[in-house]
């Protein structure tokens, strides 16, 4: 075990690597390794205690426009063992997602919110110009952007529990810790409520519904040029 333990520090060590592939792809393999061999972070670090991160991380939406990032980001948190929560600032419509968690879980957390928030704006950026094309007005392709969005979320939850229904071991450590907990007592946690996906929407749904259900986390650690394709 002392084995493991030090190559998942070395691993955690790497992720604050300038190297932004580098520093991924080591954090989603110690987030790994500490799944299986049932480890919480303040097990392989040396100091006491961790410090609970909370803050914004630079993602914005509105209830009309990409109001699927705040479920997505919740979707997300619940796995990685952090709280997602929304600030908005008082009079204004636009809001800024927020994580909650531990300093490794919250790492590893963010980079995957962002990676995943990136992904479905490309697609959304995809839509918008195919549509735009066919002459759709530019309320209906929010509508249809926002369909994908949503759908992909709820993909992205099912890929989630049907992986935590193959490794259920996992529940010893994919559990949000009680100082997260505490520190996020009176903070607002809800997701803005899912926009209209049935009828002429269901089929961009269900596009993202797959898309999320197929959803390879690891796939970002591919070369600067092929992830700037899916742009």
């Amino acid at each position: 075990m002392d084995n493991i333990k030090e190559k998942i520090a070395k691993l955690l060590a790497l992720g604050e690597s300038p190297n932004e592939n580098e520093a991924k792809a080591a954090l989603l393999k110690a987030r790994a390794l500490m799944a299986e061999h049932k480890l919480r972070p303040e097990e392989i670090r040396q100091k006491e205690d961790q410090e609970v991160i909370r803050k914004t991380i630079g993602i914005y939406c509105t209830k009309m426009t990409d109001a699927w990032a705040t479920t997505l980001n919740s979707v997300i948190a619940r796995h990685y063992c952090c709280i997602s929560y929304r600030t908005r600032p008082y009079g204004q419509k636009t809001v800024q997602l927020g994580l909650a968690g531990l300093e490794d879980d919250f790492a590893i957390c963010e980079q995957t919110v962002r990676y995943a928030y990136d992904y479905v704006k490309s697609r959304c950026k995809q839509l918008t110009a195919e549509h735009k094309k066919q002459g759709w007005p530019g309320s209906e392709i929010r509508q249809i952007c926002n369909a994908y969005g949503w759908g992909f979320c709820s993909g992205l939850r099912t890929a989630f529990e049907a992986q935590e229904q193959e490794h259920q071991e996992w529940g010893l450590v994919m559990v949000v810790p009680k100082a997260v907990r505490e520190n996020m007592a009176t903070m607002k946690t809800s997701a803005f409520t899912t926009a209209k996906t049935d009828g002429w929407l269901n089929h961009y749904a269900q596009e993202g519904y797959a898309d999320g259900q197929k959803f390879d986390m690891s796939s970002h650690l591919a070369p600067e040029d092929e992830r700037k394709a899916l742009a």
